[in-house]
């Protein structure tokens, strides 16, 4: 089972507690790395803009990817929020074993 890394930024830390909630009950991700400050400069209509967000950084399998961005959706207030993934290449083989072993265990 292929275990991927995703990120996905939030505008505060109440949207980002409702989306870790949400994912961590549903058994879709692992675990979750929270960086409480950042700084992002994007392109949106037109301009250049400047916000302060969070950074979540989840651990998560290849085949729940679609039912997570499905939920994040739901909940984030964005317009396209950013929800990417990346697969990981290599690890440590218990810790890669308990992100599968998480994710794939029923409450």
């Amino acid at each position: 089972m292929k275990c991927i890394t995703i990120l996905i930024t939030t505008p505060n830390q109440k949207v980002s507690g409702l989306i870790i909630e949400q994912l961590l009950d549903n058994k879709l991700v692992s675990c979750v790395n929270v960086i409480p400050a950042v700084k992002s400069v994007y392109w949106w209509k037109g301009k250049i803009c400047k916000s302060k967000e969070q950074l979540l950084i989840f651990k998560s399998i290849k085949n729940k990817f679609k039912k997570i961005v499905k939920i994040v959706k739901k909940s984030h207030p964005y317009e396209i929020p950013e929800i990417v993934s990346f697969d990981i290449s290599d690890g440590n083989s218990e810790y890669l074993k308990w992100i599968v072993n998480t994710v794939n265990s029923r409450r």
